[in-house]
C-alpha cells in the first residue's frame, strides 16, 4: 500500500511540474476547423489528409488535441527559422523533413490546421505480439511489459505511470497541452521516448519531465510501451 501511494504521489508531482511546462503552449488564437482544412492540404503528403498518416515515421495530428499541436507547430517553426546550425541544437524542435514548410504561415494559419486536425478520428495503428528483451537478456511479452509501464511505471527506477499525464485510455489531457498516444506509430513513439532521452528532443519545458523519465527507461520499456500505446483506445 505504501508504495502505490508513493507511486501516485510521484506521477502527480510530475502532472503539476509538466502542466507548468506546457502553459506557454496555451493557444490565444481561437482555431477554424473548416479553414484550416484548406491550410492543411500540404500536411496531407505526409500526414495524411484527414492527419492519419500511413508512413510510421510521420505521427499520426488526427484526434490530438490543439493546444499540443500549436505548441509543437512554433516549436518546429522557431527551430527552422534559426539559419545558425550550431544554436539549432537547443532552439525549439528539431524535424528536418519540416524544414521550409512552415515559414510563411500565420498564428492563425497555425490555430485553423490545429483546429482541423484535432476535429478528425483518430485511426489505431494496432499493437502487435512481439517480444522484447530487458536488462536482463530474458525475452518478455512486449504487451505485458508495455502495459505495465504505461499504467504502473517502474517504482524502483522512478518512473511514474504514463496515465498521470496521458490518461488510462491515452487520449492525453487536450486543455492541459498533454498530447494523446493511443494509436499512434509505435515506431514514432519510440523514437521520441529515444530523443528525449538522449537530449535530442528538448521542448519538454524548463523542467524537462519527458527527458527525466525516459532517461530511466529501458530500450525494452520503450518499445513494449510504444507498442502496446499503438493499440490503445
Amino acid at each position: 500500500m505504501k508504495h502505490i501511494v508513493r507511486n501516485a504521489l510521484f506521477s502527480l508531482g510530475l502532472v503539476a511540474i509538466a502542466q507548468g511546462a506546457v502553459a506557454s503552449g496555451n493557444a490565444k488564437i481561437a482555431g477554424d476547423a473548416k479553414a484550416g482544412q484548406a491550410k492543411a492540404a500540404v500536411c496531407g503528403a505526409c500526414h495524411g489528409i484527414d492527419g492519419n498518416s500511413a508512413a510510421p515515421n510521420f505521427p499520426k495530428l488526427a484526434g490530438q488535441g490543439e493546444r499540443y499541436l500549436i505548441k509543437q507547430i512554433h516549436d518546429i517553426k522557431a527551430w527552422d527559422a534559426e539559419t545558425n546550425p550550431a544554436k539549432k541544437a537547443g532552439t525549439g524542435r528539431a524535424v528536418l523533413e519540416m524544414t521550409g514548410i512552415l515559414t510563411n504561415l500565420s498564428d492563425q494559419d497555425i490555430a485553423d490546421v490545429s483546429a482541423y486536425f484535432a476535429s478528425q478520428n483518430t485511426q489505431l495503428s494496432g499493437s502487435k505480439k512481439i517480444e522484447v528483451q530487458v536488462n536482463s537478456g530474458l525475452k518478455v511479452d512486449a504487451l505485458e511489459l508495455g502495459a505495465k509501464t504505461f499504467r504502473n511505471g517502474n517504482l524502483a527506477n522512478g518512473v511514474p505511470a504514463c496515465t498521470g499525464c496521458h490518461a488510462p485510455d491515452g487520449k492525453g489531457n487536450a486543455a492541459a497541452g498533454f498530447p494523446r498516444l493511443s494509436g499512434q506509430h509505435p515506431d514514432y513513439i519510440e523514437k521520441q521516448l529515444t530523443n528525449f532521452r538522449a537530449g535530442n528532443r528538448v521542448n519538454d519545458g524548463d523542467t524537462s519531465p519527458m527527458r527525466t523519465i525516459a532517461d530511466k527507461l529501458s530500450d525494452a520499456e520503450i518499445k513494449a510501451v510504444a507498442n502496446f500505446i499503438a493499440g490503445l483506445n
